[in-house]
């Protein structure tokens, strides 16, 4: 899927007979990817002259590319700035990644818990990409009485 074939295949969703945000059809997934120690060596902020020449990840290139193909949407959420993007947009093209666009700014630092009214899922990153499979885990939530 190109990056202008998203919104294309976004569905229209309802709650109480009103339109709410749109979602993508069944099966679809949003990947945001992280990218210094997950894709790549990792790289920080101070020391991006080392960003060009970062160590490549093959399972990550292989796996991101491969959901890439299959349609999911591949965005990486990175804690590089702005100031970066060339490098970072360099790099990822030179090694062949195939995705749909780059999120500058998260904050630094880990322990991320991330708020949102639609479905998330995180997976941490621990040295090896594949394909995703089935694990129970507890996890906090709000108590809104539906825990689903």
């Amino acid at each position: 899927m190109k990056t202008e074939d998203i919104d294309k295949n976004l569905q229209e969703a309802f709650e109480d007979g009103k339109h709410i945000s749109p979602i993508l059809p069944e099966g679809i997934k949003n990947y945001l990817i992280d990218i210094d120690g997950t894709i790549c060596d990792d790289i920080p902020n101070e020391e991006p002259e080392r960003m060009l020449t970062a160590a490549v990840y093959p399972d990550a290139l292989v796996t991101l590319n491969k959901w890439y193909d299959e349609g999911h949407v591949i965005f990486f959420f990175t804690s590089r700035t702005e100031a970066h993007r060339e490098y970072t947009e360099t790099w990822l093209k030179q090694h062949g990644f195939k995705y749909h666009g780059i999120l500058f700014g998260k904050p630094r630092g880990g322990n991320y818990h991330w708020i949102d009214n639609h479905l998330v899922k995180a997976t941490r990153y621990r040295g090896k990409f594949t394909d995703l499979v089935e694990k129970e885990v507890t996890i906090q939530v709000f108590d809104d009485g539906k825990h689903e």
